[in-house]
C-alpha cells in the first residue's frame, strides 16, 4: 500500500495573478494619490439617539474610508446605543478592547466575569467579550468604542483577554479633574485633562492596549492651543454651551494660528471625528464650563512609538 501522501501543486498562474509592481514614487505615499482616503472631519449629532427604540446606532463611515466593515476611524469604531428603561440590548464585538461612557441613565452590564454596576457620568472598559447584556432601570444612552475595525482589517480573532473589566466612577474622574484644573500650572498646559489608564499598560499609560482615553475641561474664555497626533480623535461632547467649538485643519499659520481650520462647534451629547495628523484647538467662547471626552487608537500608536504628538508653544 502507498501511504505518500500528493501535494496539490498551485499553478504559476495562480501565485502571479494578484502580484503589482510599482515605480516607488507612485506608491510610497498612497494618501496623498487617493489610494488610501483621507479621515473626514465629521460630526454625530445626539438626535441620533436621543428618542425611539433600544438600538445600536454606528457612527459608521465605511463608505468614506473604502472598508467593507463598519468604522469611524481606521481602526476604532463608535456607536451611540439607546436603552428604553426597563429593557435591556445585549452588544457583541469581534475586538480586544471595548469603551463605554454612559452619557445619562443607570443601570447594570451582565458579562461572564460578573455584573458592572453603573450611573450617569461612569466609564468601563471591556476586554472584547461575547457577550454583555445591559440592562437599563431609566432611559440610558451610551458612547460606544471599540478597536473591531483594526481586527476585520488584519483578519485575526481575539485569542486571550489583555485585561480585566474595570470601571471609572464619574466621583472618580471628576475629583482628579479638579485637582488638575486646581493645580498651579495648568493654565501653561496644552489641556486641562485626566488620561484614563489601566495598570496592565505601564508603557502606554492607556486606558487599553490599544485605546486611549481623555476627560478633559476647557474653562470659559480660554482658547487651548493647537496639537496634533498621529491617532484619529472619536470626540465626544460632554457638556457645552454655545460658543464652544473646535478648530482643526493639517498645516498652522507662522502665529499659530490653523490655516483654513474646519470650525466644529460642540453640541451637548454629540460627537465629532478628527483625523489623525490633523491641528487642533479649543476654544471657550461661552461663559460656562465645558468638558471634551477624546477616544483615541493611541495605545496603538503609542506602542508603536508612531504617536508623534507635537504641541504649539506661545514664546
Amino acid at each position: 500500500m502507498n501511504n505518500a501522501t500528493t501535494e496539490k501543486v498551485i499553478p504559476t498562474i495562480a501565485l502571479t495573478e494578484g502580484a503589482e509592481i510599482f515605480e516607488y514614487s507612485k506608491a510610497a505615499d498612497p494618501i496623498s494619490s487617493g489610494a488610501t482616503p483621507r479621515i473626514p472631519v465629521k460630526t454625530f449629532s445626539p438626535e441620533l439617539y436621543a428618542s425611539g427604540e433600544t438600538r445600536v446606532v454606528p457612527l459608521d463611515l465605511s463608505e468614506e474610508l473604502k472598508t467593507d466593515y463598519p468604522v469611524t476611524g481606521p481602526s476604532v469604531l463608535a456607536s451611540f446605543v439607546r436603552i428604553k428603561s426597563g429593557e435591556s440590548i445585549t452588544t457583541s464585538a469581534d475586538a480586544t478592547s471595548e469603551f463605554f461612557y454612559v452619557i445619562k441613565g443607570k443601570g447594570h452590564t451582565e458579562i461572564q466575569q460578573g455584573a458592572i454596576e453603573w450611573n450617569e457620568g461612569d466609564i468601563f472598559a471591556l476586554p472584547g467579550v461575547a457577550a454583555a447584556v445591559h440592562h437599563a432601570d431609566a432611559d440610558t444612552a451610551f458612547y460606544m468604542v471599540n478597536d473591531s475595525p483594526l481586527l476585520a482589517y488584519l483578519g485575526v480573532e481575539k485569542s486571550r483577554n489583555r485585561f480585566q473589566p474595570t470601571l471609572y466612577t464619574r466621583v472618580m474622574i471628576m475629583t482628579e479633574l479638579e485637582r488638575a484644573k486646581n493645580d498651579p500650572n495648568a493654565g501653561k498646559r496644552s489641556r486641562v485633562s485626566v488620561l484614563l489608564a489601566n495598570k496592565n499598560f505601564g508603557q502606554t499609560l492607556t486606558i487599553t492596549h490599544t485605546l486611549w482615553s481623555m476627560f478633559g475641561i476647557v474653562p470659559p474664555g480660554t482658547r487651548q492651543l493647537p496639537h496634533r497626533h498621529q491617532s484619529v480623535a472619536l470626540d465626544f461632547a460632554v457638556e457645552a454651551k454655545p460658543g464652544v467649538y473646535t478648530l482643526i485643519g493639517p498645516e498652522l499659520n507662522p502665529d499659530g494660528s490653523i490655516k483654513d481650520a474646519i470650525r466644529v462647534d460642540w453640541v451637548k451629547g454629540a460627537a465629532f471625528v478628527t483625523p489623525a495628523g490633523y491641528w487642533h484647538e479649543h476654544v471657550n467662547e461661552s461663559g460656562a464650563d465645558a468638558y471634551v471626552m477624546p477616544i483615541q487608537d493611541a495605545g496603538l500608536h503609542s506602542y508603536l512609538r508612531t504617536l508623534d504628538i507635537q504641541f504649539y508653544l506661545e514664546d
